[in-house]
């Protein structure tokens, strides 16, 4: 069998290394003749690997024992609704920074529960950066301000986060959560689907600072409360296990392959590789976002017209470089690099979109 080259935006890339354990493993968790998948969610085999995906989050992102660490279903997208549901009120409102479809679904559910401000949006240029934002840009009487740290669609990233003040700052970091090395203190709440970075589809991390948690409203139904979850360890209900079980080897990966220090500085070569393929093509390729908000997780472009962005799809494929057509409401290319994807793989991508210049140009 011969592995193709996934750059998908997700469910992405899994590391090759962790497919392999999970096979060798599947049938006989540890010598336990049993799945991992078969365990009790409360035993002692699943406990661990439970209690290890944990430490592996916090000793990864040097979270101090302030926070929480959640493992909850309903990926990301149950997030845009259970925050607003815990923490506005009639007379709290929040704020909310808009870069690109995620961020603009998740003020759309917040506001359906309560007060959202928009404070902020690139929708008018095409999302194709992250507006400047400034301290005096945010209501410094909201319970929180939002924001989307990397955009899959447009390919834009924080290069830096907004200083909030004394407003605690929520993130979805879905699509670049562990890629990089970044301090954690300004942040009372971030969340993450899994499928890009962290494993699996169907599994969201939410890491929530117990000062912010104090304040979460109360009288909601248990399964969308924070409280009852951090009160049973992220098992008020059956957790995906196995979904969990591959995190933590995720994570094992990320921490063998040198941390997120030596991840990020992996992710900036690949990037970088791609994004001086597009700057050197004399304008056959063209960036979609503007150079100070390119993200090092999904790099998006155009070709000249439709016909060439299908047939360089079509021969991509050929060539085992696979998902790589854009976002269906944006079309042109995107080439998504999570963590997962080697150099090898960019260097393959890269190599045929300079043949394909050369061919086509």
């Amino acid at each position: 069998m011969t592995r193709v080259f996934n750059f998908s935006a997700g469910p992405a890339a899994i590391p090759t290394e962790v497919l392999e354990k999970a096979r060798d493993e599947l049938l006989d968790y540890d010598g336990s003749g049993m799945s991992i998948m078969e365990h009790s969610h409360r035993g002692t085999f699943y406990e661990k690997v439970h209690a290890q995906a944990k430490a592996l989050v916090r000793s990864l992102l040097n979270l101090s024992d302030e926070y929480e660490i959640l493992f909850l279903q309903g990926g990301a997208s149950l997030q845009f609704s259970m925050l607003p549901m815990n923490f506005l009120t009639p007379d709290r409102s929040a704020d909310y920074v808009l870069t690109g479809q995620w961020s603009v679904l998740a003020h759309r559910e917040a506001a359906l529960l309560g007060s959202a401000r928009k404070v902020a949006s690139s929708e008018d240029t095409g999302f194709d950066q992250i507006p400047e934002l400034k301290m005096s840009d945010f209501d410094p009487g909201a319970e929180y301000i939002h924001i989307t740290s990397n955009n899959t669609i447009y390919g834009t990233q924080y290069q830096s986060f907004p200083d909030t003040g004394d407003v605690p700052l929520a993130c979805d970091m879905s699509s670049d959560i562990m890629s990089r090395a970044m301090d954690i203190r300004p942040f009372a709440m971030i969340y993450a689907g899994a499928q890009k970075n962290l494993g699996p589809a169907g599994l969201a991390l939410v890491i929530i600072r117990r000062q912010w948690l104090d304040r979460a409203n109360t009288g909601l139904p248990s399964m969308l409360a924070y409280h009852s979850h951090v009160a049973k360890d992220s098992r008020y209900n059956t957790p995906p296990t196995f979904g969990i079980y591959m995190m933590r080897n995720v994570l094992l990966w990320i921490s063998e392959m040198g941390g997120l220090e030596a991840m990020g500085k992996r992710n900036a070569e690949k990037a970088g590789l791609l994004y001086r393929t597009i700057d050197d093509s004399v304008g056959f390729y063209t960036g979609c976002a503007r150079r100070e908000s390119r993200s090092s997780m999904n790099v998006t472009f155009r070709l000249p017209n439709v016909d060439l962005e299908k047939l360089f799809v079509s021969e991509a494929n050929e060539a085992g470089l696979m998902n790589l057509k854009g976002y269906r409401s944006v079309g042109g290319i995107r080439a998504s690099i999570y963590n997962a994807l080697g150099l090898d793989a960019v260097r393959a991508l890269a190599d045929f979109m300079k043949r394909f210049v050369k061919e086509k140009g």
